[in-house]
């Protein structure tokens, strides 16, 4: 609402100033990058009426490809003919020129430019101080710069306040508008992964999708995870051959307009933070991603995400997890697989008293998968931070991926349950069928 106010106001002021004839000129233009020049072929096949004419003045034409007259791509550079898009990330320069179209002097010219955004103006002169003086057809320039950190509308508002030989002081200013876009959209994805069932030095898995919302290809030069205080990270972008290291995306890593590509960190806790359970365990912050790009001709442009953070992992009092387990079973075949119960009373965060516990098992049959054993039987008591190994068998009624659920722990102390009902899946196939049929 403010900048509308601010908007209108300077409206009206430039109405009353339009009054006055100014003895100088603004002009602000956007400096980009030319692009190739692009025209319109115009083929017909040899047995029409111009037969080889079209084709003959192409290859005349100074703007085609030689031995490719039929590209829309030329050889020629042709300068932007308009403000064109600017996106998130990139620099914006913006060239003003002040000039003295009278026949007197101006003294004291003072130029400014400033940039008004939703949330800002930020000042972008390259000098706060005054010209003393400006001779006829002379003028004043300056090239500002700045890297575009916000989307939405953005005002560059310029300036000129100056004072004639008669010692009377004009001011007058230019507003320009442009909109700023989002040249990237980008999801992340957390996984988290244990290699031992109370270890408390648990892998995180970062996975990046990175699409390209523009309408040009980018040239991914650089996308990496700057990780928080307490990681260290390897990418998992490169696969490593006899002689060097490749990316996983090639040579050249382009990435199409409406093309998403998919990034993956691994992140493990710094040995001076791996023994500290409650504080590992409870990290949600773990980095953020710096990504740098180049467009068209050569335009850089960089995104730095916000700190990324995950859901801390919450064990609850009880932990059930797989030590073994069969990749392919054998339909109406018994198994063996061996769960891990571990007491996590001391590893929950901000928990302070320790509680041993004594727990019974249960196990509940489902439609495709059926337990073998006792249901209902004294585990005994499992003090804190201990774990116990239970071997327990299983079978499966029907053929496909089979989801194994149904084990409940009740602690009979409290007289509190824990179900599992997705505690992993397994293949089942039957041994009379040819995998070929």
């Amino acid at each position: 609402m403010r900048q509308e106010v601010h908007c209108s106001a300077a409206d009206k002021m430039d109405v009353n100033q339009a009054k006055q004839e100014h003895l100088l000129a603004l002009k602000v233009m956007r400096l980009t990058k030319p692009t190739l020049f692009t025209n319109m072929p115009v083929t017909c096949e040899d047995r029409d009426l111009p037969g080889d004419l079209f084709l003959r003045l192409m290859k005349d034409d100074p703007s085609t490809v030689k031995g490719a007259e039929t590209l829309i791509l030329g050889e020629m550079l042709t300068l932007p003919q308009n403000f064109g898009n600017i996106f998130l990330g990139e620099t914006f320069s913006s060239y003003i020129s002040v000039h003295n179209d009278s026949s007197q002097v101006v003294k004291d010219i003072l130029v400014k430019a400033d940039l008004q955004t939703s949330s800002q103006r930020l000042n972008l002169s390259a000098s706060n101080s005054a010209v003393s003086e400006l001779k006829p057809e002379c003028c004043i320039d300056d090239v500002i710069h700045h890297e575009v950190k916000e989307i939405g509308t953005h005002i560059l508002v310029c300036a000129v306040s100056y004072t004639t030989q008669t010692g009377e002081k004009l001011y007058f200013r230019k507003f320009f508008k442009f909109q700023v876009l989002k040249p990237l959209d980008v999801k992340t994805k957390f996984y988290n992964a244990e290699s031992d069932l109370s270890s408390v030095t648990d892998e995180v898995f970062l996975e990046a999708q990175i699409q390209n919302i523009t309408t040009s290809p980018m040239f991914m030069e650089k996308v990496s995870l700057e990780p928080s205080m307490m990681y260290n990270v390897t990418e998992l972008n490169n696969v490593a051959s006899a002689d060097e290291s490749m990316s996983t995306f090639g040579k050249m890593s382009y990435l199409q307009p409406l093309d998403t590509r998919q990034y993956l960190y691994c992140l493990k806790p710094k040995p001076e933070h791996a023994e500290k359970a409650g504080v590992i365990k409870g990290v949600t912050v773990i980095g953020k991603l710096d990504i740098v790009w180049k467009t068209n001709l050569g335009e850089r442009g960089r995104l730095q995400t916000s700190q990324l953070q995950r859901m801390a992992p919450g064990y609850g009092d009880v932990r059930l997890s797989l030590e073994f387990i069969p990749d392919t079973v054998n339909l109406e075949e018994p198994f063996d697989i061996t769960c891990k119960i571990t007491n996590c009373r001391s590893l929950a965060l901000f928990t302070t008293s320790e509680r041993t516990m004594d727990l019974l098992l249960e196990m509940c049959n489902t439609r495709s998968v059926h337990w073998c054993g006792v249901s209902g039987r004294q585990l005994g008591k499992l003090s804190p931070s201990s774990s116990l190994s239970i071997p327990l068998k299983l079978l499966c009624s029907v053929q496909g991926l089979q989801l194994i659920s149904g084990l409940r722990l009740t602690d009979t102390f409290l007289k509190r349950t824990y179900e599992y009902d997705d505690i992993a899946h397994v293949l089942v196939v039957c041994p009379f069928i040819s995998p070929e049929s």
